[in-house]
């Protein structure tokens, strides 16, 4: 992936900043990231994968190098983006989701199975409880069935705090501290994500969360993100998942208890196993970063997709 900017382009209502590499006649390909992401957390993945595909790694509304939203962070904001994107890359794409973006790619899967190929979910976020109750939420195709339980809704928050957290991101920003801090800021929490060290030019970094925007943009997803959840586990009730091909990686490396990584990947396994063409890999000394340490990985599990596509349609 080439360090330029990428263009700013209209998707789902919605501006996004997207880069996009690779041969214009390659396999589309979306790349999301997780919760604060930006489009250079995928240079590693995208570089291996941009000589084949046609690659587009985009940063939602208010992250990265995008303008703020239009919209509140949302399920429904985020699976149109998607669709939008997906229209604009002229055919079936696959999504490549990295940890809460996840939840996104499901969704979009679910409401729009025209326009996907496949999904590649890595370490993706998964709630066994997003309601805060005693509710389990079923991830197979029984959860179509009329007698399955009702999603229990959080209180909504997130569409009401914006405003604060964008007045927040904006006066944080004014003083100058993020910019200058960023930098430092990054290397320091990517000691505990990845165990590569991929440097990212400091004006980059700062170019992204030396912005008040950003600011405001992390904190609206994080308010949003059980929300969403939710969201989801009462979409899973009403549409099914699409018989397409799935590769969800799995990273235990920093969970530390046994209890946690069993539960994580036995989630996990349940999301795999929403697709009849569903298969999840296990990575047991991986941090969350995979797409920055494991971008071979990350590769693999895009071939995998493409090609049980490509038999499924020869069938």
């Amino acid at each position: 992936m080439s360090p330029q900017a990428g263009t700013v382009v209209d998707a789902g209502g919605e501006r996004v900043h997207v880069v996009e590499t690779g041969p214009p006649g390659g396999p589309p390909l979306l790349l999301s990231s997780g919760l604060g992401g930006a489009w250079f957390d995928w240079r590693p993945s995208a570089d291996l994968l941009d000589g084949a595909h046609r690659v587009a790694v985009f940063d939602r509304p208010g992250l990265g190098l995008s303008p703020a939203g239009r919209a509140a962070p949302s399920l429904r904001r985020e699976t149109a983006i998607l669709a939008g994107l997906a229209e604009r890359a002229g055919g079936r794409v696959v999504v490549v989701a990295h940890s809460l973006a996840g939840f996104h790619a499901e969704a979009f899967a679910r409401q729009w199975p025209d326009l996907v190929r496949g999904l590649v979910l890595v370490d993706p976020s998964y709630e066994r409880d997003p309601s805060g109750g005693a509710w389990r939420p079923r991830f197979s195709r029984v959860a179509t069935h009329p007698a399955a339980p009702r999603v229990q809704a959080p209180p909504r928050v997130s569409a009401a705090a914006v405003p604060a957290t964008r007045a927040l991101g904006a006066v944080v920003g004014a003083t100058r501290i993020p910019w200058l801090a960023a930098p430092a800021g990054r290397r320091l929490a990517m000691r505990f994500l990845t165990r590569r060290r991929v440097p990212v030019p400091d004006g980059e970094v700062r170019a992204v969360y030396g912005r008040g925007t950003v600011l405001g943009g992390i904190l609206a997803e994080e308010l949003a993100y059980r929300e969403m959840a939710a969201d989801l586990a009462a979409l899973r009730v009403r549409l099914p998942f699409p018989p397409v091909p799935l590769v969800v990686l799995t990273a235990l490396g920093d969970v530390k208890d046994p209890a946690k990584a069993r539960e994580w990947a036995e989630g996990h396994r349940t999301l795999a196993e929403m697709s009849p063409y569903g298969r999840q890999v296990e990575l047991p000394t991986e941090l969350h970063l995979l797409h920055v340490d494991r971008p071979d990985v990350v590769a693999e599990a895009v071939a995998e997709v493409l090609g049980r596509g490509e038999a499924g349609e020869e069938g």
